[in-house]
């Protein structure tokens, strides 16, 4: 059992992935890790989360790190919370599965 497998689901326009953000951190990090308990990937954006500025750079940041343009990424749930599940369109759960295992070192 791949222990992404609660965190990165199919979805009919691509794939969604359970994200918990850290807004106003020194650096953006993606993936910052992997939470366990929440079981969802970790992120550290930079800007604060006032006037949807973390989650622009939310976007931004998870597109760059599939290759995607960042109209193929939206958040769809968790505008107003830490913890966001956001769509990458265009894109297989597997993919998603094998770019969060070379960049967490399979953690």
């Amino acid at each position: 059992m791949n222990k992404y497998e609660k965190t990165v689901k199919d979805h009919q326009h691509g794939a969604t992935i359970n994200l918990f953000v850290v807004p106003e951190a020194k650096t953006v990090i993606f993936p910052a890790g992997y939470n366990n308990w929440r079981r969802c990937i970790e992120m550290k954006v930079t800007s604060p989360a006032k006037e949807n500025k973390a989650n622009k750079e939310v976007i931004k940041t998870v597109a760059e790190f599939f290759d995607k343009p960042v109209g193929d990424v939206l958040v769809v749930s968790g505008n107003k919370s830490r913890k966001k599940t956001v769509l990458v369109k265009d894109i297989s759960v597997d993919i998603i599965f094998e770019r969060l295992k070379e960049s967490l070192n399979g953690l």
